[in-house]
C-alpha cells in the first residue's frame, strides 16, 4: 500500500533493526544475532508513548502492524535457533549444560500449566 505520508521515524528505526536481525539469522551468525537483538531491544525501549493511529488503515497503522508481525516471526526464529544451539551444546558438551530447554528445573516448584520453561524455549 503506497500512501503520501512518510513513516514514523521510530517505525523506520524498528524496521532497520528487524532487517539486521533477519540478515543475521539468515547467515546463522550467532554473535550478530545477539548484537541485532540488543539493538532491537534498545529501539523497542525508545518506543514513543503515542503514534497517531486515528483513522483505520492509515499508513502508520499499517507500518506498525507489519513491524509487529515481523517482530513476532523473527522472535520465534531467534527462540528456535537458541533452543537448537542449546541442544547442540548439551549433546556435544554435557558438562556445559546448565538447564534444560524444555521441562522443569530440578527441584523447582511447578507453576501449573506450561510454566516458565515452555516460554523460554
Amino acid at each position: 500500500m503506497t500512501t503520501a505520508s512518510t513513516p514514523h521515524p521510530w517505525i523506520g528505526s524498528l524496521q532497520v533493526e528487524l532487517d539486521a536481525l533477519e540478515a543475521a539469522l539468515l547467515r546463522s551468525d550467532a554473535p550478530a544475532v545477539e548484537l541485532a537483538s540488543a539493538a532491537l531491544q534498545r529501539v523497542l525501549q525508545q518506543a514513543p508513548g503515542r503514534i497517531s493511529l486515528t483513522e483505520p488503515g492509515n499508513a502508520q497503522q499499517q507500518d506498525l502492524l507489519s513491524a509487529a508481525e515481523r517482530f513476532a516471526r523473527l522472535r520465534q526464529a531467534v527462540l528456535r535457533a537458541s533452543a537448537q544451539s542449546q541442544r547442540a551444546v548439551t549433546s556435544l558438551l554435557p558438562q556445559q549444560s546448565h538447564q534444560p530447554t524444555y521441562g522443569r528445573h530440578a527441584g523447582g516448584a511447578s507453576l501449573g500449566g506450561a510454566g516458565r520453561n515452555f516460554l523460554s524455549a
